[in-house]
């Protein structure tokens, strides 16, 4: 195992505080039980493959062909969920058998079912568009033959008229009149059809100047939308009868007919017949739909039984192809009687694993057993934290930065507490506090419902994080309580005011005439302080000072953590090059600072701390006079700003000499033989893994970034305590916006009395409210709790450079999409 260091005996075992302690193991299994061990080991899910064929592209990998006939089923479910989609059925989350499945019967069983289905929508798609064109041929017959019907009814009518009117002829009348001369008399012939009726205008102009207006064209606009037969869509159609002569016309005209997609019918010239055939297609008509209602019955009923046994086909499916796909990482035996795996795996599961292997050669009836070994390499394993749904959400937060490095400490231990903390320091109101500790408590209590559901983007990042928001809201309850903000609100909950008017001109906007009359308000601020003159001056005082004693005390706690980190380690100049004088510095400075604060609440002096830290550096020697807090303040002074000014150089000059000494001791006189027995992979992975016994020692690289460290320290001292004072700018402007909205909007909807008025004004507050304190303030306070863990705590200690433990489990393959 690549143990770095001893021992973790500096401090508690914690499941979180040091990741999970792992090991590289091999394991040679069989041929013939190679299948069911993974099978077993995949169920376990503790062991993450290393790929030992990185050489080989897939095609040239032992199980290709499985995984090719894998994908190849996959494709076919994929055919029969986008089909039970299309006819609204739902797979059943419950397989329908409990018998173990076969994939070799599975294979033949989804081939026929594929194979039934595709001529079933064959037949059906045959059968449906033979149905659309007998429906549009119906409608031929009707208007087409309405068209002549009113033509030979106009022609009776005007029979007996006089020559005359023949020039007046209306368009109804017919197109060879009796006077024709028998001898031109020409044999017309004619097409109908339907055509689109948004092409209808552009049909007609074609066929005018295609034929140079020698063609008569009726249409009639069908009221419903019919379904094209050739693409399926409802479509808004007219019926044509265009009159030609010639075939050259015809011809052209069927082209025309070609370009604008409409569908020519054929009519009966003998207007008698016309009744019989449209009788006949209703008969064919009322026919094909029984059909086609019993094909359709029988495909819903095919879908339903495949819906039964979706389920547990596609799990099978995918396990299998996860399976072929594990299998092709491992190597093969020169012998190809077994296969050897590599993996990382933790120390807790080896038994798990040892039992599995011996189960999976007993049910694959293999005469020979598995062989597990553990390998010892330097190379770095992977980081692996148990979780559950509470801290899994914390420790994501903590990933999001970077995964730890192996067995280094962890800040989601901390985040639990510090992150949802900062947060409500800057949120603030035990009345918004209440809106999300609602809305989480929502999440919550349906979690078992959304967790089995898809959800979108925001909602399933909001989900996720619900027992973050649950924190969040209580601490935002308690910190409200600490500010008396209820909404903006005060109010005397744990007792009445300290304070009261020395008379009855004692005005409410102000503390002038106020004095103390009973005792100190017992939790948090006194209500007495909202809406007087000093409320913003003294909020002010207050947070700022909190702001900076908090962030001097997550800095610490960063520093400390090194300190465990260098402990467990073993690595004794962290702790005297690096803790101990970064240590120094942070607390000869900001550290003293916090104390002149609290010394300043305890005494109610009223010294210039400003002036104090001024001078501190300027003017080291003067005398503070009334700003001093303490005997001797001077002279500790002095020591602090002297030790501060040595730990720059302490943290800057030794340690880039003492590691160059190291080298130097360690490959003095060295041999580069590798031990006797060491495999050959080994000896290979020693010298491609971290590389620090074998890269030679790079003193000016070493020492520019040992220079680089502590500028970033001491530059970092000011400004992550000066960044820390975000928590004070935004708890002021939330405390703020909620007054506007209280005052400025529901109060003063409330001066009137209109009810109209003060109903707007509710709606303004309920909206404003929820829209801007409760979701961009929520947002924009969550934002700035994570750059002040990302930035100001973690880069004390943290290093982030790990990977994370991806182990081969079945239980994750539900949450992969195809």
């Amino acid at each position: 195992m690549a143990e770095h260091g001893g021992g973790g005996g500096c401090c508690p075992p914690m499941d979180l505080f040091r990741s999970e302690p792992m090991h590289l193991i091999q394991v040679i299994i069989p041929i013939e039980s190679a299948r069911l061990t993974v099978s077993y080991l995949g169920d376990i899910g503790l062991i993450q493959f290393k790929d030992l064929n990185v050489e080989k592209s897939p095609f040239q990998r032992t199980y290709a062909g499985q995984i090719k006939r894998c994908a190849e089923l996959a494709r076919k479910l994929r055919f029969f969920k986008d089909q039970m989609s299309k006819a609204d059925i739902i797979p059943s989350g419950k397989p329908n058998t409990k018998a173990v499945l076969n994939l070799d019967d599975i294979e033949v069983n989804l081939g026929d079912l594929e194979a039934e289905l595709t001529e079933m929508n064959a037949n059906s798609e045959k059968l449906q568009r033979g149905y659309n064109e007998l429906v549009e041929y119906k409608l031929v017959l009707q208007k087409a033959g309405e068209i002549f019907n009113v033509a030979q009814s106009s022609a009776t009518a005007q029979h007996g008229e006089s020559s005359s009117h023949h020039g007046e002829e209306s368009l109804e009348s017919p197109l060879l009149k009796d006077q024709v001369d028998q001898g031109k008399q020409v044999k017309l012939g004619f097409l109908t059809g339907l055509v689109p009726k948004e092409k209808a205008m552009a049909f007609e102009r074609i066929l005018f100047r295609a034929t140079r207006g020698n063609v008569f064209l009726r249409q009639a606009s069908v009221e419903e939308a019919v379904t094209d037969p050739n693409s399926g869509q409802k479509v808004q159609k007219s019926v044509f009868v265009v009159f030609f002569s010639g075939e050259r016309a015809k011809n052209k005209i069927l082209k025309i007919c070609e370009a604008f997609g409409a569908n020519r019918y054929p009519f009966p010239e003998d207007l008698s017949k016309q009744a019989q055939m449209i009788k006949e297609v209703s008969g064919r008509l009322s026919e094909l739909k029984s059909t086609i209602d019993t094909g359709l019955s029988h495909r819903t009923n095919l879908l339903e039984t495949i819906a039964k046994e979706y389920e547990q086909w596609n799990e099978l499916v995918r396990k299998e192809k996860s399976i072929y796909h594990t299998l092709n990482m491992l190597s093969i035996d020169v012998t190809k009687k077994c296969l050897v795996a590599e993996g990382w795996s933790p120390i807790f599961a080896t038994q798990q694993i040892q039992e599995a292997l011996q189960q999976a050669a007993i049910d694959a009836k293999s005469q020979v057993g598995s062989i597990f070994q553990v390998l010892h390499t330097k190379e770095p394993p992977p980081t692996y934290f148990r979780t559950n749904k509470f801290t899994e959400s914390f420790q994501t937060i903590v990933d999001a930065y970077g995964v730890a490095r192996y067995q280094e400490a962890n800040p989601g231990v901390y985040t639990v507490v510090t992150f949802p903390f900062l947060f409500a320091v800057m949120f603030g109101d035990w009345g918004h506090g209440i809106c999300i500790l609602l809305a989480a408590l929502f999440l919550i209590f349906k979690e078992k419902k959304y967790s089995t559901q898809k959800l979108g983007d925001i909602m399933e990042m909001t989900f996720g994080g619900r027992y973050v928001i649950f924190l969040m809201a209580l601490f935002s309850i308690y910190t409200g309580l600490i500010y008396n903000e209820f909404f903006s609100v005060p109010f005397e909950l744990f007792s009445p005011s300290a304070y009261a008017c020395r008379d009855d001109a004692c005005s409410e906007a102000t503390t002038i005439g106020l004095i103390k009359v009973g005792d100190t308000y017992p939790f948090g601020v006194d209500p007495v302080w909202h809406g007087s003159r000093s409320e913003l001056p003294f909020l002010n005082s207050l947070k700022m000072k909190m702001s900076i004693l908090l962030g001097v005390a997550q800095m610490n706690l960063g520093i400390v953590l090194s300190f465990f980190n260098a402990l467990y380690f073993n690595n004794s100049v962290n702790v005297w090059f690096q803790f101990i004088p970064q240590m120094i510095f942070l607390n000869g400075l900001f550290g003293y600072l916090s104390v002149l604060i609290i010394l300043k609440w305890i005494t109610g002096s009223k010294a210039d701390l400003y002036h104090v830290m001024i001078y501190m550096f300027l003017s080291p020697t003067d005398d503070l006079a009334e700003n001093e807090l303490f005997p001797n303040q001077k002279t500790v002074q002095l020591v602090l700003l002297l030790l501060s000014l040595i730990a720059v150089p302490w943290m800057l000059l030794p340690k880039p000499f003492i590691l160059k000494a190291q080298h130097n001791r360690t490959h003095q006189g060295q041999s580069y033989e590798p031990l006797p027995g060491a495999e050959e992979s080994l000896v290979e992975r020693g010298r491609d893994s971290h590389g620090h016994d074998h890269e030679e020692f790079e003193f000016s690289e070493v020492f520019v970034h040992q220079l680089i460290h502590t500028i970033e320290f001491v530059l970092g001292a000011v400004s992550n305590t000066a960044s820390y004072l975000r928590l004070w700018a935004l708890s002021l402007a939330h405390s703020e916006l909620s007054t506007v909205f209280y005052e400025k909007v529901l109060l003063l909807a409330f001066g009137y009395d209109n009810i109209i008025i003060r109903i707007v004004g509710i709606l303004v507050f309920i909206f404003a409210t929820v829209g801007v304190l409760l979701v961009m303030e929520t947002l924009s306070a969550f934002l700035h709790a994570l750059r002040l863990h990302w930035v100001e705590f973690q880069n004390k200690f943290y290093e982030g450079d790990g990977y994370k433990f991806a182990p081969f489990a079945f239980a994750l393959l539900v949450y992969d999409d195809e």
